[in-house]
């Protein structure tokens, strides 16, 4: 991929420059990020390696954001401004797979880590990693700034950037999978958006009326059967367990999937160091969420220990089952 930062014509002298265009974008990304931190990890920051990575992309975002304006204050630097978007783009091009990979490892990982280390240990990490980023970029990255003569007479100043090949097929697969995963059940899907709308509004009722009684005992610590009578049973047909979890994410995710694809067969590919962002970082947050509560549901219920995720797990966990075994599988927190 190409970035065209300067553009002009020998004939017509006519002079077009794009940074303040990047600059834009950057502050964009930056701002999103900024809000997306604020919404899904202000209460996890230290007690998540995923937490500790969204804060250090904000932070990366806001150093990138800096030196570019900088730069554009201070004259046309075209030479330091390839450099810098080059080595980005280098830089957050390697984070996803690593990231993915550290993430999972530390969910599955996270019972065997006393508190007090945590915080430690996810400062660590993300250090670690940034610093192969760095250093992997800086080695391998094309930083040269070249001129381009792309028609008659109209010449452009390009630096080449990378893209992220990864996160690209990444959500194009998720997409493609919800699709062909609904497509059996699309009669039924309505109906069963609209019983976990209502299992979700009778389950912040019963915390509305528990928060009201100034009671010590709070709503998760009932047992299944006794939230099952809270919250009403399900209406037969029920979905499986995996198509439920599926449709919870589907319900947060799908326009945010849809809106990628869109912009991908259009043709607006974006460089590494704007694909990589805190939307992606939760998208793929809640895939890996879904699967270790799908794992840990068949022994623990709807009170699987997971992560905080935006999805709302518990909710979809009683629209398959409903109350159908409530006579045998009783969960209280002493399973926890």
């Amino acid at each position: 991929m190409l970035a065209v930062l300067e553009q002009w014509e020998d004939d017509t002298g006519c002079h077009r420059d794009n940074m303040g265009l990047y600059i834009l974008l950057v502050l964009s990304k930056f701002g999103l990020d900024v809000y997306a931190l604020w919404l899904y990890n202000r209460t996890r920051l230290h007690t998540s390696l995923l937490g500790m990575f969204s804060l250090t992309i904000v932070l990366a975002d806001l150093v990138m954001a800096f030196f570019m304006v900088t730069m554009w204050l201070l004259g046309p630097e075209r030479i330091s401004a390839c450099f810098l978007m080059a080595f980005a783009s280098a830089t957050y091009g390697t984070l996803p797979l690593p990231m993915v990979c550290l993430c999972l490892l530390d969910y599955c990982l996270e019972d065997t880590w006393r508190t007090s280390y945590k915080a430690l240990k996810n400062i660590t990490v993300t250090l670690l990693v940034w610093t192969f980023a760095g250093v992997y970029s800086y080695i391998s990255v094309n930083m040269e700034l070249m001129e381009l003569t792309y028609a008659a007479g109209k010449k452009a100043l390009v630096c080449e950037i990378q893209d992220t090949t990864m996160i690209t097929y990444f959500l194009l697969g998720l997409l493609g999978i919800m699709i062909c995963s609904m497509l059996p059940f699309c009669s039924r899907i309505l109906l069963w958006m609209c019983e976990a709308r209502r299992l979700y509004k009778a389950r912040e009722n019963q915390e509305n009326q528990w928060s009201d009684l100034h009671t010590s005992i709070k709503p998760s610590q009932l047992t299944m059967s006794e939230e099952i009578y809270y919250l009403g049973k399900t209406t037969a047909p029920r979905p499986p367990l995996w198509f439920s979890l599926m449709l919870g994410f589907g319900v947060y995710w799908m326009p945010y999937l849809v809106i990628t694809a869109a912009c991908l067969v259009l043709g607006f590919w974006v460089p590494a160091y704007i694909a990589v962002n805190l939307l992606w970082l939760e998208c793929t947050d809640s895939v890996m969420v879904a699967v270790m509560f799908w794992a840990k549901s068949p022994t623990q219920g709807p009170y699987a220990r997971v992560s905080q995720n935006v999805c709302s797990w518990e909710v979809y966990w009683h629209l398959s089952n409903g109350a159908h075994n409530s006579d045998t599988m009783i969960y209280t927190l002493s399973h926890v």
